[in-house]
């Protein structure tokens, strides 16, 4: 039986053995992925646990997870997680690994991510997100200083990276879907992109997991006066500015928040940081700064996935992300740049908040 047509099945077969000490009686069962290449599957172990395995195609060449031509060096995930475990951030445990076929056996940890969780459990959206940006805060004080040698040190949101996210957004967002710019928008947005990724690289970094969102959290004991956050997909994680995680998280394409939940998330954050009410201050206005960056990044990245990776399920977001950026804008507006790019959507009739 091939549940993968890529899939090592022998080896992966051999995996699991090795690791449940002995072959399990049950067959693999596919998992629902992401927008990335990995693949995953539940497997089962000869004593009747479960667990995951991840198996990455082509694994030698991905930039999903290798070590980028260092044989050395262990797989990012690999290397990322070991830190984050180390430094007392909850992660999955891994149970074993075959790195040469592409594959990875970890923990099972359920199927509630923070957005299944919330629609089992919306009386609780409140208590997990205060947890998960707490354990945020948290994890950015455990993570510093990070190795020399860690690979997060090696990588960065530099200008060109943000840059790059922001032009994804001209060439997938307007371009692809056939919206032109003309000399004088073109020249205000390309304006804009420089400056929203010149500012963004001149502030301090710090460790970022770069996709710190509600389909990126395990949530433990969801519905119980206890719940635990797992943190996974981290295997990109680099140094940036100290918001970016914050709006991954409350400006989420897949939720819908009031402003008022997030300025209170914010204070959480601001409290769990010791910030004093012109930091706290600050704080905010990063925040709403990144959020432009991210969500037009977002934005093209949703109709890229349609068009190239021929995955419709996120075009569905591309209008609330939309929406988000210019509600964002909006507060922004004493900024010229950051004006003249509200301009340019309004006039191309994009995004458009009552």
């Amino acid at each position: 039986m091939s549940l993968i047509p890529e899939a090592p099945r022998e080896r992966l077969d051999a995996l699991v053995e090795r690791v449940g000490a002995g072959p399990s009686p049950r067959l693999p069962e596919p998992m629902v992925g992401g927008a990335s290449t990995r693949r995953f599957l539940r497997v089962y172990l000869a004593d009747g646990r479960s667990a995951v395995a991840m198996f990455v195609p082509e694994a030698a060449s991905s930039d999903e997870i290798t070590s980028h031509g260092d044989p050395g060096r262990p797989w990012p995930f690999l290397e990322i997680r070991q830190l984050l475990s180390e430094r007392g951030v909850r992660v999955p445990k891994l149970l074993g690994e075959s790195c040469s076929d592409g594959l990875l056996l970890v923990e099972d940890l359920g199927e509630q991510t923070l957005a299944v969780a919330l629609e089992h459990h919306p009386e609780q959206r409140e208590t997990l997100y205060r947890q998960a940006v707490l354990e945020l805060a948290r994890g950015q004080q455990l993570l510093s200083p990070l190795p020399e040698d860690s690979i997060v040190r090696q990588r960065s949101f530099d200008a060109q990276l943000l840059r790059w996210e922001v032009e994804h957004f001209r060439e997938w967002a307007l371009e692809a879907q056939g919206i032109e710019l003309n000399a004088q928008d073109g020249e205000t947005f390309e304006r804009v992109a420089s400056y929203l990724a010149d500012t963004i690289a001149a502030w301090p970094s710090r460790f970022v997991h770069r996709d710190y969102q509600s389909r990126n959290l395990m949530v433990l004991g969801a519905g119980t006066a206890s719940p635990a956050l797992v943190w996974i997909d981290f295997q990109d994680a680099l140094l940036g500015p100290r918001v970016y995680d914050l709006v991954a998280l409350l400006n989420d394409s897949y939720q819908t928040f009031t402003r008022e939940f997030v300025e209170a998330r914010l204070d959480d954050f601001s409290a769990a940081l010791g910030l004093d009410a012109s930091e706290r201050a600050r704080l905010g206005y990063e925040f709403d700064f990144v959020t432009i960056q991210r969500k037009l990044k977002d934005a093209g990245r949703f109709i890229f996935i349609d068009r190239v990776k021929h995955n419709p399920s996120f075009l569905g977001f591309v209008e609330p992300t939309l929406k988000k950026i210019r509600a964002t804008l909006r507060r922004l507006r004493d900024d010229p740049e950051l004006a003249a790019l509200e301009e340019l959507l309004e006039r191309l009739g994009l995004g458009s908040v009552d």
